[in-house]
């Protein structure tokens, strides 16, 4: 009896190894929008922005018609509390835009849609329908990624692919800096990203990566995936999704 239970529960184990579910997210034709919040823990405007991004979490449009994302920078840090989320890259990020848009200064919460900044915030409404091509990722265990990109033009042009890693339902107790002794929520948080260049094959441009793990824990990650052209900011197509429970 001992032996086919232990028969039994090795089968099961195989069965539950071969039969792991593939991650597979992909774009349709048209254009989905890609929405970046720049916010920090420190900034006391900060909270209804990101309550406002948290609201995409119910939007039937989420992954299809807007991709949002959440960059914590770290400027604010020296003002009496360190954001645990923020990183100089994300930072140098939105400090890339403004140069774009000539600006001086950089600022929070400052909301940028597909590249564009909106100076008035987010009005809940997504890009228009422009094409963008077929973008797809697929991936056996949420890290290592194929990917897979059919533009819409066939003209030349070299591409660049990004992988954000988010993390959603995230609580933080700030203990100083303008919101201290708030609890905060956030959602969309960009744990960790990576780029890498796609390259031609045949009608389609492709590429694989793997994104790097996070320290930091979240009840709910997801993935934001996003097609550039090389060195450049502004999303040319976006998709994503909620990763499975591993």
């Amino acid at each position: 009896m001992r032996l086919i239970l232990a028969v039994l529960g090795f089968s099961l184990g195989m069965t539950h190894t071969t039969t792991l579910a593939e991650e597979h997210f992909e774009s349709g034709p048209a254009r989905t929008a890609l929405l970046e919040l720049y916010t920090s823990e420190g900034c006391s405007s900060c909270p209804p922005a990101e309550a406002q991004l948290s609201r995409l979490k119910n939007d039937p449009g989420l992954w299809k018609r807007i991709v949002p994302v959440a960059y914590h920078v770290d400027y604010w840090d020296r003002l009496g509390w360190r954001d645990r989320f923020a990183a100089p890259a994300w930072t140098a990020r939105q400090q890339g835009y403004a140069s774009l848009w000539r600006s001086d200064s950089v600022y929070t919460p400052a909301f940028v849609l597909n590249g564009r900044e909106m100076r008035s915030g987010f009005s809940g409404s997504s890009a228009p329908d422009d094409p963008g091509g077929r973008l797809r990722a697929t991936s056996l265990d949420g890290r290592s990624w194929k990917i897979e990109f059919h533009p819409e033009s066939t003209g030349a042009g070299a591409w660049e692919v990004h992988v954000a890693l988010l993390g959603a339902g995230i609580s933080s107790k700030i203990g100083g800096g303008e919101n201290g002794g708030r609890n905060l929520e956030h959602d969309f948080v960009v744990l960790t990203q990576q780029e890498a260049p796609l390259e031609a094959k045949g009608d389609h441009w492709s590429a694989s990566l793997t994104i790097r793990p996070s320290a930091e824990s979240a009840p709910r990650k997801g993935v934001a995936i996003w097609v550039t052209r090389r060195d450049e900011l502004a999303p040319v197509q976006a998709t994503g999704g909620w990763l499975a429970a591993r």
